[in-house]
C-alpha cells in the first residue's frame, strides 16, 4: 500500500488488472454523514468519454466496507473497494522485455522483477479511482468547515483557456466532456484529442484547480507549507509533471511591484490580486488557493516507437495497440479535485490539533 497524510491517512492499494483497486481512509472523526450518491456522482466524473477516453469500460461501484454506520463515519477507518471486471491484459505482456517509451515499465522491470505488466500494474491511473472516492469524502468534510475545491481543464495541446476562472465557473465545467469552462473551448479541445486519436498518438494538458473558504493563516511552513503539500499530492498523480502556484512560472518575469497582491478591508482583509495563488510562506493568505498541473500525454500510443528488447539486449521496436486514453487530461480533473480535499482535510485536522 501507498500511504499518504498525516491526522487523515490515506493508504492506496490494488493494480490495474487485480481483481480489485481501493483505499484506506483514517483519521475522519465520528458522526461525520456522509453522502454516497454524490461519492458516485464524483466517480462518474472520472468515467472515459467516447473517443476522448480509452474504451475499457468498468462499474467502477464503490464498496464501503467499513467505517460507515447509517449514513455516518463511524470512528474507524473506511475501507473502500471498487472492483475491476475488464481485465484482459494479454496485449500487455509483450512490454515485459520492449518497455514502452514514456511509461514506469523501463524502471518498474528492472527494480521489480516480478512487476505485473498488464495495464502499468500498480503503476496505473486506475489506481486513481480510490482518490476519487476517498477524496470525495474529504470533499464533504472540508464543506462542513466552509471550505470548497473545484478544478478545470485550463488547456489542451496549444488550446488555451485564457481566462482566470471563478470558482463557479470551474464547477460548471462537470457538464462539458473535456472539463473546459465553455462550449466553445469544449469543442475545441475534444477535436483535438480526437485528431490525436486518429492519428494514432496522444496530448497532454493543464489542470486548474480553485479551494475556496481557507482562512487566513491556515497552512504550514517550510516541509510542511501548504502548496508543498499540495505539489506532493499531485506529483503523487501518473502523468503530472509539473504545477504552479498563482501566476507561477510568469512571476519570473515581473517586478515585486507588479507581483505582490495589494491588501484592502471589507468585511476583513482581502488581497486585490491573487499572483500568488493565495498562498505566501506556506499559509493561506486568504484568497482563493489556486494552482496549475500540467499532465503528460498518454505515452501509450499506436505510432511507432524506439525501444529495447531486454531478453536480446539490442534495440527495437514498440507500437501500442489495445484501449488507451488519446489524452487523460479530462478524466484527471476530479482526481486534482479529489488529491487536493484529501490535503486540506489532513491540514484541518493537524489544525484542530493545534488549537
Amino acid at each position: 500500500m501507498y500511504q499518504f497524510g498525516e491526522k487523515i491517512r490515506f493508504d492506496l492499494f490494488g493494480k490495474s488488472h487485480a481483481d480489485c483497486v481501493g483505499g484506506i481512509l483514517e483519521g475522519l472523526p465520528a458522526g461525520v454523514r456522509i453522502d454516497e450518491t454524490e461519492i458516485a456522482e464524483a466517480v462518474a466524473l472520472r468515467k472515459p468519454v467516447a473517443k476522448i477516453g480509452t474504451p475499457r469500460a468498468e462499474d467502477d461501484k464503490v464498496e464501503i466496507v467499513q467505517g460507515l454506520t447509517d449514513g455516518k463515519t463511524d470512528g474507524n477507518p473506511l475501507l473502500i473497494i471498487i472492483r475491476n471486471k475488464n481485465t484482459d491484459g494479454s496485449k500487455y505482456l509483450k512490454f515485459s522485455t520492449t518497455p514502452r517509451p514514456g511509461h514506469a515499465d523501463l524502471p518498474a522491470l528492472v527494480k521489480f522483477p516480478e512487476h505485473d505488466i498488464r495495464g502499468g500494474g500498480q503503476f496505473s491511473g486506475r489506481l486513481t479511482v480510490a482518490i476519487v472516492a476517498t477524496g470525495n469524502i474529504c470533499e464533504q468534510f472540508n464543506r462542513s468547515f466552509g471550505i470548497e475545491t473545484a478544478a478545470y481543464t485550463s488547456s489542451i495541446g496549444n488550446i488555451e483557456d485564457k481566462d482566470d476562472r471563478s470558482f463557479e465557473e470551474a464547477r460548471g465545467s462537470r457538464v462539458y466532456p473535456t472539463r473546459s469552462c465553455t462550449e466553445d473551448l469544449d469543442k475545441k479541445m475534444y477535436g483535438d484529442i480526437v485528431a490525436a486519436g486518429n492519428d494514432g498518438d496522444s496530448v497532454g494538458g493543464t489542470v486548474t484547480c480553485i479551494t475556496e473558504g481557507l482562512p487566513i493563516g491556515f497552512g504550514g511552513i517550510w516541509f510542511d507549507a501548504l502548496d508543498a503539500l499540495i505539489a506532493k499530492a499531485m506529483f503523487g498523480i501518473p502523468a503530472c509533471k509539473g504545477i504552479e502556484f498563482g501566476k507561477g512560472f510568469g512571476l519570473g518575469r515581473m517586478r515585486g511591484s507588479q507581483s505582490n497582491d495589494p491588501y484592502y478591508y471589507d468585511n476583513g482583509v482581502r488581497t486585490r490580486t491573487n499572483n500568488m495563488g493565495g498562498i505566501v510562506g506556506g499559509m493561506s493568505d486568504g484568497a482563493p488557493m489556486v494552482f496549475r498541473t500540467v499532465f503528460k500525454p498518454t505515452p501509450s500510443i499506436a505510432k511507432e516507437q524506439d525501444t529495447v528488447d531486454l531478453d536480446r539486449n539490442c534495440n527495437d521496436k514498440v507500437a501500442v495497440t489495445g484501449r488507451h486514453d488519446p489524452c487523460i487530461v479530462p478524466r484527471a480533473v476530479i482526481v486534482v479535485e479529489c488529491m487536493t480535499a484529501l490535503v486540506i482535510a489532513d491540514q484541518i485536522m493537524k489544525e484542530k490539533v493545534m488549537e
